[in-house]
């Protein structure tokens, strides 16, 4: 595994203030255990729940050198979010992943392990995204309802049946990036909410880029609520659509 590099865990916050300090926790415990170096770069976009001043306390706590926080102005959306992150990160590798305790960390060391994995063969079998997925054997879902189970595999199987993406889970945003990688794809990305994700993977494939996939275990969470609604959806259809004519 590789322990002298420095793994950047961006995470986007909005009305995270419960979650926050125990994704950290968690983070902070997978790393050291693993003696990895890693900071993890907090984008908050003016959460009215105090989560920027949970941040702060953090930051005091263990240091700059741990957590970064980016304070934007106004809700501006995942997109951006990821792009402000991915300008204060130091970190050679990339991890992107969701506040709210929905990923488990723990998952982390088994992505870089594949990352490693298949560097270490041949310049030719680079991986440049290792992502997790729900819907290969080993993984799963706790938590969710039937109508949330129900949109999310429709989600995927129109995905997978119009763009044919060669990933089983399209819409996770719990993913492994090689720095170089990403920086190349973001600026391309102009999908928002849960196609924001899609668009991603659809881009790197069309680039050559390898992409792996480990199992994963995503669970509900337990405070605060869950952003996807109507509108979310709505978003998703519309950049399925768009990237299906100019992809």
């Amino acid at each position: 595994m590789s322990t002298t590099l420095l793994y950047s865990v961006i995470l986007p916050t909005y009305n995270e203030r419960e979650n926050l300090p125990l994704i950290f926790f968690m983070l902070n415990e997978t790393f050291t255990s693993h003696q990895l170096k890693y900071e993890v770069v907090v984008v908050d976009d003016s959460s009215p729940d105090g989560t920027l001043e949970v941040a702060q306390a953090l930051q005091k706590s263990y240091g700059a050198s741990k957590i970064q926080i980016v304070s934007r102005q106004g809700k501006l959306g995942l997109g951006t979010a990821y792009i402000a992150g991915l300008k204060a990160a130091k970190g050679d590798r990339i991890v992107l992943m969701d506040a709210d305790l929905s990923h488990h960390p723990k998952f982390i060391p088994q992505m870089i392990q594949v990352m490693d994995n298949e560097d270490s063969k041949t310049n030719n079998n680079k991986i440049h995204i290792v992502t997790g997925t729900r819907y290969k054997s080993g993984g799963g879902v706790a938590g969710w309802d039937w109508y949330r189970k129900l949109t999310s595999r429709t989600a995927n199987f129109l995905a997978d049946f119009l763009l044919n993406p060669g990933v089983s889970d399209l819409t996770g945003s719990f993913r492994l990036y090689d720095r170089a990688s990403i920086e190349q794809i973001l600026p391309q990305v102009q999908s928002k909410g849960y196609a924001f994700q899609m668009e991603i993977v659809v881009r790197a494939r069309k680039q050559n880029m390898v992409i792996r996939e480990v199992p994963i275990t995503f669970v509900d969470r337990i405070y605060g609520q869950s952003k996807l609604g109507p509108k979310e959806i709505i978003l998703y259809l519309k950049g399925l659509t768009k990237l299906f004519f100019t992809t």
